[in-house]
């Protein structure tokens, strides 16, 4: 608004001085277009010398083309003028038909009003990334409002899977203290399966979910964001007041510090509408008239399908839990919660554990891994029988007499795999028999026995023969064989 004196000085200097506009903006000290407004405002129309322009001789078919086709691209109209006979430059005409071409005519919209507990915008909120131990992670905010009384639920997640999309409405029910009637949605892929025109496939499991807690779920139009204004507006509110530059360290604490934030700062705040309410207030009066929850939440959960290895592992969301030896090389299934993963072989759960958000994370239950290892323990043992039962015969009926006898059978065994590694097995034979008949069902009687049978012979007793700590190898059994027969294949030596 310019002064009411400058005015009448703009207008004396252009029709009684006769100057320009550009003269009259120089002398005055104020923008050529003001003067130009002010010369518009009262009846004139200054003349501008319209200089002729290369395009002016197919402005006839721009128009006419435009006129048909609204959306044509200004790189197609170029070539066809082209192809006329223009010789213009392609930047220049992209900016005449900027000015030409049909523009939509603005849209209204009416103001939506809906009644209370009638109900709920729901949408997924992308808050950036985040670090995790050695894995990056992207949070993302469940955002729920009531429409009437603009109650808010927020949570935040590492992912917008199903499983956590129905975990953030059940955790808002819970807040909100009932369900609303109606649940608007975008067409969300965890939502809507498929869409055409006003035909709609729902997810199968977010179906049978709405129907568990009664509300009808309601996808907007495509590209109508604004149906769903109350949350869009929240969601702008939650990036520019709440997580600007705040710090946390874990998704609990983060968690905590929003729900306040709804409660204390967002729930006093005016209501939109009503100013004689708080949010707080209006929702004091809705929370009565909203459905009241089932007895049993619905199963909330990710389901996934996982194979297992030799190892007694599975891999899950980067990192490795846990399961019983007896469940390897097999389909399992997976079902997570941001708080659990538990672990289904058919009807069965085999494991339980806390969800880890890491990389490379092995997260494992102590007795997975002792039951594996009295597993191996027993499988050496009874590769051990087996050694002794190939090489010395009379060393099983020895054993079976010292259990029956009190002693510690995997002690014993292990003490005549160690004495198979050093002395003969026709030697250690002989000597478990000799104990047996002497009725001596000690291990260090048969040791006795076999130093003093070397003694006799004027033999030192044999070193031990360390080998690798390899079952493969440790097990290995090799039959001896008489020496003698080798003279047979280099003939008779006497003659």
């Amino acid at each position: 608004m310019i002064p009411e004196q400058l005015r009448h000085q703009i207008l004396r200097l252009h029709f009684v001085e006769g100057w320009k506009i550009h003269t009259i903006a120089t002398q005055v000290g104020i923008h050529h277009s003001t003067v130009r407004r002010v010369l518009e405002q009262n009846g004139l129309s200054p003349k501008i010398a319209k200089r002729p322009s290369l395009v002016d001789p197919f402005l006839g078919l721009i128009h006419d083309t435009l006129e048909r086709y609204p959306t044509l691209p200004a790189s197609r109209l170029f070539r066809m003028c082209q192809e006329q006979g223009y010789s213009g430059k392609e930047p220049h005409f992209r900016r005449i038909i900027s000015r030409l071409r049909p523009r939509k005519p603005a849209e209204a919209f009416q103001r939506l009003s809906t009644l209370p507990a009638e109900q709920a915008q729901v949408d997924w909120a992308h808050c950036g990334q985040v670090q995790v131990g050695r894995a990056t992670r992207l949070l993302s905010a469940f955002v729920m409002v009531l429409s009437y009384s603009r109650m808010t639920f927020v949570r935040f997640f590492f992912d917008q899977r199903l499983g956590n999309f129905m975990v953030g409405h059940q955790d808002a029910f819970e807040d909100f203290e009932g369900v609303p009637r109606i649940i608007l949605y975008d067409n969300l892929k965890t939502m809507v399966a498929a869409r055409r025109g006003d035909a709609i496939r729902f997810n199968p499991t977010m179906l049978s979910f709405a129907g568990h807690y009664r509300y009808e779920p309601r996808p907007v139009a495509p590209y109508r964001g604004n149906e769903k204004g109350r949350v869009e507006r929240r969601i702008r509110d939650l990036r520019s007041s709440f997580l600007v530059a705040r710090q946390w360290k874990s998704l609990d604490e983060i968690n905590t510090a929003v729900h306040n934030w709804c409660h204390e700062l967002v729930a006093q705040r005016k209501h939109p509408t009503e100013p004689a309410f708080t949010v707080m207030q209006a929702w004091q009066q809705e929370k009565d008239k909203l459905l009241s929850l089932p007895a049993n939440p619905f199963p909330a959960f990710d389901r996934i399908e996982v194979k297992a290895g030799k190892t007694p592992y599975i891999r899950f969301d980067k990192n490795d839990y846990s399961i019983p030896h007896t469940k390897v090389r097999r389909i399992l299934v997976v079902q997570a919660t941001p708080k659990r993963v538990r672990i289904i072989d058919g009807n069965d759960e085999i494991a339980n554990h806390l969800r880890s958000f890491d990389k490379g994370a092995v997260v494992e239950e102590t007795a997975h891994l002792a039951a594996l290892t009295a597993q191996k323990r027993k499988a050496r043992a009874e590769r051990g029988k087996d050694r002794l039962r190939r090489a010395t015969p009379s060393s099983i009926p020895f054993l079976e007499e010292a259990a029956h006898r009190g002693h510690n059978v995997g002690s014993a065994t292990a003490s005549f795999l160690r004495l198979l590694d050093s002395w003969k097995e026709k030697e250690l034979e002989k000597a478990i028999c000799i104990a047996m008949k002497a009725d001596r069902f000690h291990v260090a009687a048969v040791k006795q026995i076999l130093e003093e049978q070397a003694q006799r012979q004027g033999t030192p007793p044999p070193l031990p023969v360390v080998l690798p700590d390899n079952p493969n190898v440790r097990d290995l059994h090799v039959q001896d064989h008489d020496l003698n027969n080798y003279d047979l294949f280099g003939g008779n030596n006497d003659k």
